[in-house]
């Protein structure tokens, strides 16, 4: 058998690069047996048949997988938001950036459509800027290429936003691949017209490797980053330094006394939007609706 990695699932068919060539495969049936899909990502051994096919044979131990995404093996997420078209919602880059931290992997947060609105683009950086590395772009003029060429360098980075935000014109511009396609946003629905309709890693020439994936408006994981068991306090590190001084050990931080992170919310240590996002997945998670 030869060892490869998928860079491309489509149509029930996984395109897998071994270094030497890129072989269309199938995979074996025991995987849907056992309830496995083979994503994006994932280290293979496989046989190939001819000089064109082969067929996946075995996946290799994952460091982290997703379900929307479908990828595998992220180092760090690229949590894509627009300034503009599509109005930002935080609230979704708040749900990214936990399932980033409950699967152990990095994450930075991309601004883009700087050229629409820089006030709002000033405004989001300013929500995470001590929290992750946050880079204000846009695709349209480069601004902001060079910084996050050198935050993802050498790593294999997934972006992830809902559609619209300009995920692929941005890989486009770190990968040279301007034929990608690209699309809009709806001036009907004020929402992102999908472009993207798979998912596929690209290799730059430095080792970094991007995916491109669909838009999402929500953000499913599975193994590591199962939120079923993750306290969803110690997901967002700004709480960090507050929880040990809540009253109660087992503080929800909802409408218990003396709760030092609904404190510092008041008193500006913790941004009232990432609050109000814990509040809501946390009742999310109760309600088993996560």
């Amino acid at each position: 058998m030869t060892e490869g990695q998928i860079v491309k699932a489509l149509s029930g068919f996984y395109y897998v690069d071994t270094g030497e060539a890129v072989y269309q495969c199938r995979a074996r049936g025991i995987f849907k047996k056992d309830g496995v899909t083979p994503l994006v990502g994932d280290h293979v051994r496989i046989t190939i048949q001819d000089e064109e096919e082969g067929v996946v044979d075995e996946i290799m131990p994952r460091r982290n997988a997703f379900i929307r995404p479908p990828v595998a093996n992220v180092d760090i997420f690229v949590v894509t938001v627009a300034a503009a078209e599509p109005e930002p919602s935080l609230e979704l880059c708040d749900r990214f950036l936990v399932t980033a931290e409950a699967a152990d992997a990095e994450a930075c947060l991309c601004i883009n459509k700087d050229d629409l609105s820089s006030v709002q683009a000033k405004r989001i950086a300013g929500v995470y800027a001590e929290l992750y590395p946050s880079v204000v772009m846009s695709a349209l003029t480069g601004e902001g290429v060079t910084e996050l060429k050198s935050i993802i360098a050498g790593k294999s980075a997934a972006f992830a936003g809902a559609s619209g935000v300009g995920k692929t014109s941005l890989i486009a511009l770190l990968t040279g691949d301007m034929d990608l396609a690209v699309g809009d946003v709806s001036t009907k629905t004020g929402r992102g017209k999908h472009t993207t309709r798979h998912v596929e890693l690209f290799a730059l020439a430095d080792g970094t490797k991007i995916y491109d994936t669909p838009g999402f408006s929500s953000f499913e994981a599975t193994e590591a980053s199962d939120l079923s068991d993750a306290n969803i306090d110690a997901l967002f590190p700004e709480f960090e330094a507050h929880i040990e001084d809540c009253r109660f050990k087992n503080c929800r931080h909802e409408n218990e006394p003396d709760c030092a992170v609904r404190g510092a919310m008041e008193t500006g240590g913790v941004k009232r939007s990432r609050y109000a996002s814990y509040l809501k997945l946390l009742a999310a998670k109760q309600e088993m609706e996560f």
